[in-house]
């Protein structure tokens, strides 16, 4: 990890207005800077108009194909009358702009609240909203994105923190562990054959919003091809039985609109251990991005690493149990 420049220091206020300005809008000059990591993202006020929300991509992270790919899948979303947030399209039906080395795009500003995951009647709502995304998302496949899969989550993961992240003093419980990990997951994505559709695949409730008495889907920045539970796991919560009853309503949803494979719950467990461990890489790949040592300093200290040792320790127990299983 290093403090090197990175491409985003060259992105003043001055160049963000200007890109939006160069699209045909009048800026008031009221800029604010939004609460992202991966890209930049900033709310920009317009001159007798609502503001919009100006999204700089990451340089180096998506092809112009990938970032495209995202583009169309809310647009159809959106013209199936799902509740996304698409890109704004110009005139000429373009949605992503380029300005030097960023890729950018605009979207509405929209409101809402978080969701309460704790309520099986939205859980419910969740299930139905996502039965129909994944019938959209089964219809053909992402050609520029990639997959969700063991290798990029799981093994290039963990090669890249034990070299470049874990103190010394842990790297070997660590890698011990990890390794113990990897093995037990690679088997288990493997005997469920799940099947791969286009997915949200960082479905949380961070990027949902409730407004209206209905959800809000945004930032599809993550979508690639993945399991269906893939944009399921992550709305559960609380102990077992909690999560048991949570599932049931999601799945009745779901079932409503696409068929749920029961054998995808296997997945819960080995989805969540890759998803830990590919945080944690995430985070260092991103450390001379000057957003990061400031948002996550506690990654450089010890006492990280030893909690996600007791973290994945609970993850290797969780996976000898038997899959979560629905009552239905």
């Amino acid at each position: 990890m290093s403090g090197a420049s990175h491409p985003y220091d060259s992105l003043t206020p001055e160049r963000v207005i200007d890109a939006v300005e160069s699209l045909g809008y009048l800026s008031d000059y009221r800029l604010l800077a939004l609460n992202s990591y991966e890209n930049r993202v900033y709310q920009v006020g317009i001159e007798g108009g609502a503001p919009l929300i100006a999204k700089f991509y990451r340089p180096g992270r998506w092809s112009r194909a990938a970032i495209l790919e995202e583009h169309a899948f809310t647009a159809e979303l959106a013209a199936a009358e799902l509740p996304v947030v698409a890109p704004l399209a110009a005139p000429d039906g373009t949605t992503l702009h380029s300005d030097g080395e960023f890729h950018f795009a605009l979207f509405e500003r929209r409101g809402g609240r978080a969701p309460e995951l704790c309520n099986l009647d939205n859980l419910h709502l969740l299930g139905k909203l996502l039965g129909r995304f994944h019938a959209h998302g089964a219809v053909r496949p992402f050609a520029a994105r990639p997959a969700l899969s063991w290798q990029e989550y799981g093994r290039d993961a963990v090669d890249y923190v034990v070299a470049h992240a874990v103190p010394a003093e842990l790297r070997e419980a660590y890698s011990t562990l990890a390794e113990d990990l990897l093995a037990r997951i690679q088997p288990l994505l493997a005997k469920a054959l799940p099947s791969y559709l286009r997915s949200h695949c960082d479905c949380h409730a961070g990027n949902i919003l409730w407004r209206d008495e209905r959800p809000l889907f945004v930032d599809f920045d993550d979508a690639r091809m993945a399991p269906a539970i893939q944009d399921i796991w992550m709305l559960l919560s609380g102990e077992r039985d909690e999560q048991r009853r949570q599932l049931d309503e999601i799945v009745d949803g779901y079932d409503q609109f696409y068929h749920f494979e029961p054998r995808q719950l296997a997945l819960i467990e080995p989805l969540r251990t890759l998803r830990l461990i590919h945080h944690s890489a995430w985070i260092g790949r991103r450390w001379s991005d000057p957003a990061f040592p400031r948002a996550f300093s506690w990654y450089a200290q010890p006492r990280y690493w030893g909690d996600q040792i007791l973290t994945l320790r609970e993850q290797l127990a969780a996976l000898e149990e038997p899959p979560i299983a629905l009552q239905g």
